[in-house]
């Protein structure tokens, strides 16, 4: 899956703040994504956002 840095996310399963949606702040084994609701940041393994990824949004699309 090709996830870049300043993708933004839509998962899913929301998170706990209610908001689905999430910025990607690093890509490797694991991912930093930051929620656009809450703002909190989260560090997540590969297998499992991957599996999680409904759709990418790009900034230049």
């Amino acid at each position: 899956m090709d996830v870049r840095v300043g993708d933004q996310i839509l998962t899913k399963k929301p998170h706990p703040c209610g908001a689905s949606c999430f910025d990607v702040l690093r890509v490797g084994m694991d991912f930093k994504i930051r929620c656009t609701g809450c703002g909190r940041e989260v560090m997540v393994p590969r297998a499992k956002i991957e599996k999680n990824i409904k759709k990418i949004l790009r900034g230049e699309e």
